[in-house]
């Protein structure tokens, strides 16, 4: 439920020392010397920076295998044996999509997240085993963290007869996104991939975010198609592309033209700052008016065993992947975290201004840059006015 709450000097966006009255969970007044009613929690920030929610807007919680037993990897390097995997293991491995979703939110928390969107497989082994552990989990972790939920198609959508069928369901049951995969290069049907989950964009009225690994020519074929449907359906502003690895060829006359096009259809990008495939280059995507935004992908989980759910190192693995030095160029790759990450989530009333939801972090650093950098634990973070986690620790504790 919503709080109120007053924070005393703080800096928002590092920017000259304030007060923040919170009232019924919004950012009522912005001001010095503010004094707090009677009973209403008091936060001292010390002159820590404030800054506003990171947003992880692409990860999979269902698949984390954070507090289970070290998992030895053996797979690959094929993207379908990881994918096959995956799916054949989940049972063995135990990896309930209740609790270990419930593991990997509490994490992102404490660390500053408030909002996620998560991916979440629908496939004909496990049905809605992991839309309903995610969708149990939301629920009871609404105070700390709003969850968002895409229905998955991991292991292809026409390679695996009655996937469509499950789509169907996880929509109805609540998921509020369409997935898609690499239409040329797991189901190897563009038309019918691209068919089927636009399909399903039109029957639920709902947005679709699709995975594209694929690269170079490859992938801007895919992209092609993907625009053409986006402009035919009169889907603008309500596509999203996950990692988009075409992006980033060098062959800027294949590149440039789906630029300009994504642009002119408000497609947004979703990048991880990926180190070892090519990446779409943030700061020209920005500039043409593109949304982006990021996140952690897999976390502890059996494609790798990296991540630990942090939005400010994923802005450092941004900055890094785009060589941004500048403290301007930092603040892109802070923006992709918190400010896009909104955009492309359609989130209301983010930010830290007057009348926003006091979704927040206080954190200590010089300035935006710093932040980033240094990544202290010493983090306070604020839902809907309440602080929900403290020097990294959370008011709910993981099953």
């Amino acid at each position: 439920m919503p709080h109120d709450l007053l924070i005393r000097n703080v800096r928002p966006m590092a920017g000259p020392a304030t007060d923040v009255l919170v009232r019924d969970g919004k950012i009522a007044v912005v001001g010095h010397r503010l004094s707090p009613v009677a009973g209403m929690m008091v936060e001292e920030g010390g002159g820590d920076l404030l800054l506003p929610g990171l947003v992880e807007a692409h990860t999979h919680l269902d698949k984390s295998l954070l507090g289970q037993p070290w998992y030895t990897n053996t797979v690959g390097p094929r993207l379908l044996d990881k994918i096959d995997n995956e799916r054949l293991n989940k049972r063995r491995l135990g990896m309930d999509p209740y609790q270990q979703s419930f593991r990997q939110t509490v994490q992102s928390s404490r660390l500053g997240s408030t909002h996620i969107r998560s991916h979440v497989d629908v496939d004909t082994d496990h049905g809605m085993w992991g839309v309903e552990g995610i969708m149990q989990m939301r629920q009871d972790c609404h105070d700390i963290i709003d969850v968002e939920i895409v229905a998955f198609p991991q292991s292809g959508l026409l390679r695996r007869p009655g996937t469509l069928a499950l789509m169907h369901e996880a929509m109805k049951l609540g998921a509020e996104i369409v997935g898609g995969l690499d239409p040329c290069a797991i189901d190897r049907d563009p038309k019918g991939h691209l068919d089927a989950v636009f399909g399903l964009c039109q029957t639920y009225g709902k947005a679709l975010d699709i995975h594209l690994h694929e690269p170079g020519e490859m992938g801007a074929f895919s992209t092609d198609l993907i625009i053409e449907r986006t402009r035919a359906l009169g889907m603008r502003g309500k596509v999203t592309i996950s990692h988009a690895f075409c992006l980033g060829s060098p062959d800027r006359d294949l590149i440039d033209p789906l630029i300009e096009q994504l642009a002119e259809l408000d497609i947004a990008i979703m990048t991880t700052g990926p180190a070892s495939r090519p990446a779409p280059p943030v700061k020209k995507l920005l500039a043409a008016g593109i949304r982006v935004c990021s996140g952690s992908d897999g976390i502890r989980d059996t494609w790798g065993p990296y991540g630990n759910g942090d939005m400010l190192e994923r802005a450092m693995f941004v900055g890094l992947r785009n060589n941004f030095r500048r403290d301007d160029e930092m603040a892109l790759a802070f923006d992709v975290v918190t400010g896009e990450g909104a955009k492309v989530m359609e989130l209301a009333g983010y930010g830290i201004a007057v009348g926003c939801n006091a979704d927040l972090l206080i954190v200590p650093g010089e300035s935006v840059a710093d932040a980033i950098v240094s990544r202290s634990p010493l983090r306070r973070v604020i839902k809907r006015g309440q602080v929900v986690a403290r020097n990294g620790v959370s008011i709910l504790k993981a099953p």
